[in-house]
């Protein structure tokens, strides 16, 4: 193996691999090391074994409504381990997805951990411990984040958890507290709710989803809590501890009111850290901005030449398809391409728990906020034939479109298809379509997509069906 390297990745998650490939495609010979798992924390312990579980909860739901769709059934049994193994193995196909990329595209794998030094050297630690230096051109650093803890309540994999622990749970727990109502939150919380466990969510912010529109989390609230989960906003914590296989604690709520807690399970859902320790980054030069995430310009490009970062290891929002942008961005710039810079205004956001949630552009409050002169358009999804014909009626679509001129700036969904609805809506808005052209685009009937047609209507004042 040589020691000499063109274009070196360090990280094959979501960002990583995506920048290996492409800077593949564009002549480089790249190199790409990972101590772990090809494929990152996205792929193996977070997007998509996630999803896995959620159909597999979904899919629950699905089944004790059959009666309403004409069926008769026995008795529904739930197979809990099996649910958790069939995560796994779709987290396993995909990361020998990866390989295959990797393999066809000509990238050499290294395992093993890598370490930056000064004079674009990196030292790499295989299993066995030995060390081999490699002298690069050009690095692109893909680390990515890992969960935040509680400094007073360390996640232990069998009673308090955090994202990637969870996933491993075999038990199904009897009763779950869920701290913080940011989307990994609300996905597991949803998950657990579905199969039974006494879910209950803290978040200390005003709403859940703090980062959504105001009016779509509390529809979501609503109908969560309609489903048996208890959720307290602008609550906190206090004397929580861990006795034994239990958890306790008390929650003073927003009226100043407290109330004990306890039960078998806790997941810790208060954001992420970046995976900067180790890297050797003082050495290399490069520097951190005042949160810890290694400072970039819209090129990826770091304050020192040649060294390149993106993903969550520069910085929210934490999201695997904004890294997976950061890469084609950073490998064109490193190649020498034409350069594009990144741009941050029309990045979908998507929580999977059902009713999904999935919005791009601005919040109302946001547009308020900026002092912009706004009309909304609102349709629930009872108005929409399709919707009810499935059986899925409950949620809304919310768009925002510019006052003067009817430019698309924000929507917003919630429904259980909303992460497939919102692309349209991205692209609307990556193209500053306004609301008359999405209007006058004929939409398939009877559809999901006729929504987005149908709230650019109510904000031009042309209701149809509503």
């Amino acid at each position: 193996m040589s020691t000499q390297k063109d274009l070196v990745v360090l990280g094959s998650g979501p960002g990583g691999y995506v920048a290996a490939i492409r800077a593949s495609q564009l002549g480089r010979q790249v190199t790409l090391i990972e101590r772990e798992n090809l494929g990152g924390v996205c792929l193996n312990w977070g997007c998509i074994p996630s999803k896995a579980l959620l159909k597999s909860a979904h899919l629950y739901s699905d089944m004790k409504r059959a009666e309403e769709f004409g069926f008769e059934t026995g008795a529904l049994k739930l197979d809990f381990p099996k649910v958790i193994a069939r995560s796994r193995e779709v987290a396993g196909k995909m990361e020998n997805g990866v390989g295959f990329l990797m393999r066809k595209n000509k990238v050499e794998v290294v395992k093993g951990e890598g370490s930056l030094d000064s004079g674009n050297r990196i030292n790499v630690k295989d299993s066995s411990g030995k060390v081999t230096t490699f002298q690069y051109k050009d690095i692109i650093i893909a680390t990515g984040a890992r969960a935040r803890e509680l400094p007073n309540l360390k996640a232990d994999g069998k009673v308090v958890h955090v994202a990637r622990t969870i996933l491993e749970h075999k038990v199904l727990p009897q009763k779950l507290l869920v701290i913080g109502a940011g989307a990994i939150g609300m996905e597991f919380a949803y998950f657990f709710n579905s199969f039974g466990t006494k879910v209950t969510v803290v978040e200390m912010l005003d709403q859940i989803l703090p980062v959504e529109d105001t009016e779509i989390a509390k529809g979501l609230e609503r109908v969560l809590t309609k489903h048996g989960m208890s959720i307290k906003t602008k609550a906190t914590l206090h004397d929580v501890k861990q006795t034994g296989k239990v958890i306790s604690c008390t929650i003073k709520n927003s009226d100043g009111t407290e109330e004990k807690w306890s039960g078998d399970c806790c997941l810790i859902a208060i954001g992420v850290q970046p995976n900067t320790e180790g890297l050797g980054l003082e050495k290399a030069g490069v520097a951190l901005n005042e949160k810890g995430f290694i400072k970039v310009d819209p090129f990826m490009r770091t304050n020192v030449p040649n060294h390149y970062a993106l993903g969550d290891v520069i910085g929210p929002p934490m999201l695997a398809h904004k890294a997976s942008h950061e890469a084609l961005v950073a490998a064109d710039c490193a190649s020498g391409k034409a350069k594009h810079p990144m741009k941050y205004d029309n990045i979908p956001g998507c929580t999977y728990c059902q009713p999904q949630v999935a919005s791009v552009g601005l919040t109302e409050q946001a547009a308020k906020a900026k002092g912009i002169k706004y009309k909304i358009g609102k349709v629930p999804f009872s108005a929409i034939g399709k919707a009810v014909a499935i059986g899925e009626p409950d949620g809304m679509i919310k768009v925002i479109i510019d006052e003067e001129v009817g430019e698309v700036i924000g929507v917003h969904i919630l429904h259980s298809e909303a992460t497939e609805l919102i692309a349209e809506a991205a692209i609307i808005r990556s193209h500053e379509g306004v609301a008359a052209s999405v209007l006058d685009t004929i939409h398939p009937h009877p559809t999901l997509s006729e929504s987005v047609m149908e709230a650019m209507a109510v904000a031009l004042g042309r209701p149809i069906n509503t």
